[in-house]
Formats: structure tokens, sequence, C-alpha cells
């Protein structure tokens, strides 16, 4: 069995950290953003016809 010995500085640390959150962030607002433009095609317009 291999031992695997990482060693993360504080520095390499926030940086994942950081691309977590905002890969996490970007893929919200892109779902957010598709869910609008789906839901607004199956509206009924507020013209009454």
């Amino acid at each position: 069995m291999a031992v695997i010995l990482a060693y993360i500085d504080p520095g390499s640390g926030s940086f994942i950290f950081q691309v977590v959150v905002g890969s996490v962030m970007a893929a919200s607002l892109g779902v957010k953003v598709f869910w609008r433009r789906l839901t607004s095609m199956f509206k009924r317009s507020g013209d009454g016809s």
C-alpha cells in the first residue's frame, strides 16, 4: 500500500477555496439565468388574448 504525503500551504489552500467558491457561484448564476429564460417561455402574456 502506497502512502501519499501531500502538503498544501495556506496560500494554495486559499486559492483552491476561492476557485471552488467562484465556480459554485458562477454555476448557480448560470442556472438562475437559464431557469428564468425557460420559465418565461411558458408564462402567459398579460394582454388577455
